[in-house]
């Protein structure tokens, strides 16, 4: 299982949002490039990157934040957050970025999940964010009418990598992660799933693996590892 440390960028610094309320940020860093250099030092092997304020504009706003920190480290990446079309894919991939994660894109415009990972195999998430269990789309802004398992399941033959699925009541609040929800999801997919929102504790982590899901195969960390309720190498060493 691997652990996905959180790098959630805004106005070009590192921070964290409760329950993602834009106007509910705490800052972490200034200089995100070098807290991504202190988690590579810390044995992370991979990197989640969002960019918070291209996913309610629709397109890439971080890019400078996001170039730096390609450049500062050798850390495998994946990256979300305003990509919406096989271009701006493109771009990201080019750049250094080794997964791109598609959210609002998958629930708009199907196709281009599709069309995306026909040309970069391997290379395409599909990032799922639910409220109560409904997709919420636009930097979680608006709420859909359509299921997470529901849009999960669409993209079970088109070649995605990895289903990233956050419970956005549980991002950022510090209260434990969504296991059951996670798991229900998982057991109806052939893709593997990424679990993200509420690890707070070594405790979440643990039970996370002892719930033993062949396919849930990463936890996403955000604010437990920048207030030290979870020590890197404790984790690590823990799967």
């Amino acid at each position: 299982m691997i652990l996905y440390p959180a790098i959630d960028l805004k106005d070009g610094k590192c921070v964290r949002l409760l329950r993602g309320e834009m106007d509910k940020a705490t800052v972490f860093s200034d200089k995100p490039h070098e807290q991504a250099k202190r988690f590579e030092e810390a044995g992370f092997h991979w990197l989640h990157l969002v960019d918070l304020n291209g996913a309610f504009e629709g397109k890439p706003v971080n890019a400078k934040a996001v170039s730096a920190i390609l450049q500062n480290v050798n850390m495998l990446t994946q990256l979300g957050g305003g990509i919406r079309d096989m271009e701006t894919i493109a771009a990201w991939l080019e750049a250094g970025i080794n997964r791109v994660i598609l959210g609002t894109a998958a629930v708009k415009n199907p196709k281009l999940v599709m069309q995306a990972c026909r040309a970069f195999p391997d290379q395409i998430a599909v990032g799922i964010d639910a409220k109560e269990g409904m997709v919420a789309t636009d930097g979680w802004a608006k709420v859909s009418d359509i299921t997470a398992i529901d849009l999960a399941l669409k993209f079970e033959d088109a070649g995605v990598s990895a289903i990233i699925y956050t419970d956005i009541g549980r991002d950022g609040a510090m209260e434990g992660p969504n296991i059951e929800e996670t798991t229900k999801l998982a057991e109806r997919l052939s893709t593997p799933v990424i679990l993200s929102g509420g690890i707070s504790k070594l405790d979440d982590v643990k039970a996370v693996k002892e719930a033993g899901v062949p396919g849930i195969e990463g936890i996403i960390i955000g604010r437990a590892l920048y207030d030290g309720s979870i020590v890197p190498k404790e984790a690590l060493a823990l799967l």
